[in-house]
């Protein structure tokens, strides 16, 4: 199985970004994949991708072929300090402070929510009646 190492285009239409993924190399870029390995975003400013270069190593020592583009990442990842390149979340500096405090002040409402416990009524079974020929011949 030949895998390589590329990009799978995301987002809508003329705010694409990327995933750096392995796949094999026989499937369609949009297709199934094995392994996100981290996110390239061209129109971002400053360092615009992060990867995880411990299992980049790993994929590149077992015979994956990055393309063009991703050798270009790795190339640059490898030169960036660790916590810059290789981290597997957004740091707190490229995140906007409204969209922190909008997050923050949901958790608070969700804190103040009271919490609602529904009582489930469970039906009692209806007996049916015997009718009245029943209960003459049960007499008799």
């Amino acid at each position: 199985m030949a895998v390589k190492i590329r990009l799978r285009r995301m987002g809508s239409k003329n705010a694409a970004f990327y995933r750096v993924i392995v796949q094999d190399g026989r499937r369609a870029p949009t297709g199934r994949f094995i392994e996100t390995l981290g996110w390239y975003d061209p129109q971002q400013e400053g360092v615009n991708f992060s990867l995880n270069l411990e299992r980049t190593d790993y994929w590149l020592n077992n015979g994956a072929q990055p393309s063009d583009t991703t050798a270009s990442l790795i190339k640059k990842a490898r030169t960036l300090p660790v916590a810059q390149a290789a981290s597997g979340s957004v740091g707190e500096d490229v995140v906007p402070a409204a969209a922190v405090e909008a997050e923050a002040a949901e958790e608070v409402v969700a804190e103040e929510a009271p919490v609602v416990e529904e009582k489930v009524e469970t039906e009692t079974p209806v007996v049916e009646e015997a009718s009245t020929e029943e209960k003459q011949k049960e007499d008799a």
